[in-house]
């Protein structure tokens, strides 16, 4: 009888911000039942403490014994949800995926300021300063302002006009540097009133004409635009074939019909010119979101885009969160990249989120790269997504040369000094780089390993030097004398001899501090730079050595995989990778297609001004299947020979896969319970003729980081679905876990160490 007396929505299912599964039901008080909306924040009691939650929507009336023990709602946070029905859809998407709680999710897609059970507060955003470089600036006049010259190197890498609060982000004190520029008159500061939603500069930087290939593509995907509908596409363009263009054109369409767009970049703080580009082409009326941002700049974009202030948003893999109102179209340029997956907590791929959102928004999602993923192509092949390709350059300018010298003929046979190895600058390149540097050209050599030696081994006892807390071999920086971890960060000064035997440290492998030493000496008029994640440890140090590279006033760039993040340098027409063979014995399955995209994009920085450029390739092992198909321009055969040897193996795509992960300060305690949990999933496994399989447990391949034993566990299948059984039992038998135990379910990892 008592049941009677109460409807559906007299109760609520609300997600709290806890790592906790599930959904929770509470009561609706009378007078917040007309505030209550799907999305909205509420403040919830759980436990001892009242917390963050989320309204779901009506829940079902629970028995009467539960509806004595419910506890109520104690109230909402803001007038209007702050997670728009779309973001929420998405949220429940990733919660089921990457199996992660709902309430997680929904807390993690939210700007600093609304992740707490606090009331909303609005940012200020009535007007906008923007910092303008005057005609002629020149920031080589202010040799004796490093940090005045850093600012305003930043405001004309992005096309001479900006954001302050944007130049603030990237140059700390940037807003007292700034007013330094104005007294100077290097620079002005325009305040303009925002005026909501009026897109400022459409027009501007536009090129005269489309190459054929870019027309062609454009029409294709405004046609698709223009339909409406879910519309997945794979824009595939040689390095320098104009895709940025393309993407501008086709988010102008989206924008002059009112609709919004979203654009993911893998890492912004690399990409000033991409983000230039946008801005000087729509103005204020792009939303930039990274967590390099204030928490201040973060909040006020996210509540412009939420309210439909600004319908273009350019940002990283958490971006795929924001609230763009009617959403038409998104990008993901450089699909391939990595950094697209997020290694820690909600594991999820902002790729493949963007195809899913753009499944449930019906719209277009461009998924750009030179050189796809494997499982965006294998998409591709199998149409389930439209394949358009780009495959010549802008105003016909040529694909670099490519040269390969093979080490083991050029490398010298025997080593002068026992304490180091023979250089790695061969005279062919030596060469090159004289012939580049006399005409007045820039040279780019990629090496991507970091300080001097990559390990140091004892002549005598032939141990490694290894960190105390990781199983991994320690890096020698020859500037600073010490030897460090680039796991854990520990370290300390180089030792004389070694720690068992006091015999001598031979220092082997090396990284990109060596090959800058090895420039400076073979090149002492060259003007040098290093860019790696030592030599450029803040966004200011970034910022002026990338400006400064731009403005030709660096000639040779020596640097790790961020030199082939994006960059356009018109002048660079030399790129040597130095080393080729460094990642293709890693244990990942991962480990050929990886270098082979790495190669192909730095390859891709040379020759894209009016100067025709050249590749050197330097090896041990050319003939290995990602060397030699980059140096024969030949994407289609190495995927061709890459993706039969991962079907052989049934390794994705062409199977599921999610990794199942054990750390523990308990060496013993973690190998019991990843050989428990897997003794749980084998117990769920669906019958031999679905094709599901365990892999392991074992030891990970770096079997201890920062002092933790970590263990693996894999399960592969065909689809999802298959191996979702086994997922499942190990969730329920999590409860069962010591919580000296960390357990990590990741779902479609981006890699196996």
């Amino acid at each position: 009888m008592t049941a009677s007396l109460f409807g559906p929505d007299e109760f609520a299912a609300v997600a709290v911000g806890r790592p906790v599964r599930g959904e929770f039901t509470y009561s609706i008080p009378a007078e917040l039942k007309p505030k209550l909306a799907p999305g909205l924040r509420v403040k919830v009691p759980f436990g001892r403490s009242t917390i963050l939650g989320f309204y779901l929507g009506p829940a079902p009336a629970p028995s009467d014994a539960v509806r004595k023990k419910l506890k109520p709602i104690t109230a909402t946070l803001e007038a209007e949800p702050a997670l728009t029905p779309d973001v929420v859809e998405l949220c429940r998407f990733a919660a089921q995926h990457y199996r992660y709680p709902l309430g997680e999710v929904l807390r993690a897609t939210l700007p600093p300021g609304l992740t707490k059970a606090q009331e909303e507060k609005q940012s200020r955003a009535e007007v906008v300063h923007f910092a303008i470089a005057e005609d002629g600036a020149d920031p080589s006049t202010l040799t004796r302002a490093p940090a005045q010259q850093a600012a305003l190197s930043y405001l004309l890498a992005v096309g001479g006009r900006a954001n302050v609060d944007e130049v603030a982000h990237a140059i700390p004190g940037a807003r007292e540097h700034l007013r330094a520029l104005v007294k100077k008159g290097l620079v002005r500061i325009d305040t303009q009133a925002l005026v909501h939603g009026v897109v400022e500069g459409m027009g501007s930087a536009r090129p005269a004409k489309l190459t054929d290939e870019q027309a062609s593509v454009g029409a294709e995907l405004e046609v698709l635009l223009d339909a409406g509908g879910f519309a997945p596409v794979l824009l595939q363009g040689v390095t320098g074939s104009g895709k940025t263009e393309v993407y501008l054109r086709i988010v102008e369409r989206a924008l002059s019909a009112g609709h919004g767009a979203l654009i993911l970049v893998p890492e912004i703080a690399l990409t000033p010119q991409l983000v230039g580009r946008f801005r000087s082409r729509f103005g204020p009326s792009v939303a930039v979101l990274h967590s390099a941002l204030t928490d201040t700049e973060r909040l006020r974009a996210w509540q412009r885009l939420r309210r439909g202030d600004v319908k273009v948003v350019v940002g990283v893999r958490s971006a795929i969160w924001a609230p763009v109102a009617d959403l038409r179209v998104i990008v993901v340029d450089e699909e391939h990249d990595p950094s697209f997956k997020q290694d820690e907590k909600l594991r999820y791929q902002a790729r493949d989120l963007a195809v899913m959102r753009a499944r449930q928004a019906k719209c277009l999602v461009v998924l750009g790269s030179a050189t796809p993923s494997l499982e965006t192509l294998e998409n591709a092949r199998k149409g389930r997504y439209r394949h358009l390709k780009l495959t010549r350059r802008v105003d016909d300018r040529p694909m670099p040369a490519l040269h390969l010298v093979d080490l083991r003929l050029e490398r010298p046979k025997t080593v002068e000094t026992r304490d180091t190895e023979p250089p790695l600058l061969s005279e062919p390149l030596k060469q090159a780089m004289r012939e580049t540097l006399e005409k007045g050209q820039q040279i780019i050599l990629f090496l991507n390993r970091r300080g001097h030696a990559t390990f140091l081994t004892c002549e005598v006892c032939g141990q490694n030097l290894k960190c105390s807390e990781c199983d991994v071999c320690l890096t020698y920086y020859r500037a600073s004398g010490r030897v460090q971890c680039n796991y854990c960060g520990r370290a300390h000064p180089l030792p004389k001899g070694c720690p068992e035997c006091d015999g001598p440290l031979l220092q082997l492998g090396v990284g990109t501090e060596r090959i800058e030493a090895e420039v400076a000496e073979a090149f002492p008029q060259a003007r040098l730079g290093r860019l790696d994640r030592d030599a450029v440890t803040t966004n200011e140090r970034l910022t002026d050595l990338l400006s400064s590279f731009a403005r030709r006033e660096l000639d040779v760039l020596v640097g790790t995989q961020m030199v082939a993040k994006g960059h356009d340098f018109p002048g660079v027409t030399l790129v040597a990778v130095v080393l080729a063979d460094t990642a293709l014995s890693l244990p990942d399955f991962r480990a050929a297609e990886r270098p082979f995209h790495l190669l192909t994009q730095v390859a891709g920085r040379a020759g894209r001004g009016a100067d025709a450029g050249r590749v050197i390739v330097q090896a041990y092992n050319p003939d290995a299947l990602p060397i030699a198909a980059m140096l024969k321009n030949d994407f289609e055969g190495f995927s061709d020979a890459e993706l039969a040897r991962r079907r052989s193996l049934q390794w994705p795509p062409t199977s599921r896969m999610a990794s199942i992960r054990f750390e523990s300060d308990n060496a013993e305690l973690c190998a019991r319970t990843a050989q428990q949990l897997a003794a749980v999933a084998a117990r769920a496994m669906p019958p031999s003729s679905h094709g599901v399989r365990l892999l392991g447990p074992a030891p990970a391949p770096i079997s201890r980081i920062k002092g933790k034993t970590r263990w693996q566990l894999v399960v592969k299948g065909p689809t999802h679905a298959a191996i979702a059984g086994p997922l499942d039992a190990i969730e329920r038998a999590l409860d069962e876990v010591s919580s000296t135990v960390k357990v990590i379910i990741d779902v479609d990892p981006g890699a196996m160490l």
